[in-house]
C-alpha cells in the first residue's frame, strides 16, 4: 500500500488566496480545525502558536464585499481529515 505523505501543516494558514499566508499545496487534502476541542468548519484563517481563528461574519461586509473576518480565542489544533 503506497499512501502519499502529507505534508506537515503550518502554524498560520489562510483559505483567502489573497492572504499573504495562503498556500494552495496545503489545500489538495482535507483539513480540519479544532477551538478549544470542538471541530469548526467555517474557518478562514487560524494561528496555533498565538491561539486563534478567524471566521466570517453572517451579514457584515467590507467595502469590497467580502465578509468582516471575526476572530475567537483558544486552544488551536489543525490536522488532515
Amino acid at each position: 500500500m503506497n499512501t502519499p505523505t502529507r505534508p506537515d501543516l503550518p502554524d498560520r494558514l489562510s483559505s483567502n488566496s489573497r492572504s499573504p499566508f495562503y498556500n494552495e499545496g496545503f489545500f489538495e487534502y482535507e483539513i480540519g480545525i479544532r477551538l478549544n476541542s470542538k471541530e469548526r468548519t467555517n474557518v478562514e484563517e487560524y494561528c496555533i502558536s498565538e491561539g486563534w481563528i478567524k471566521i466570517p461574519s453572517p451579514k457584515a461586509l467590507d467595502r469590497r464585499g467580502q465578509p468582516l473576518l471575526m476572530t475567537q480565542k483558544g486552544e488551536v489544533e489543525a490536522f488532515y481529515r
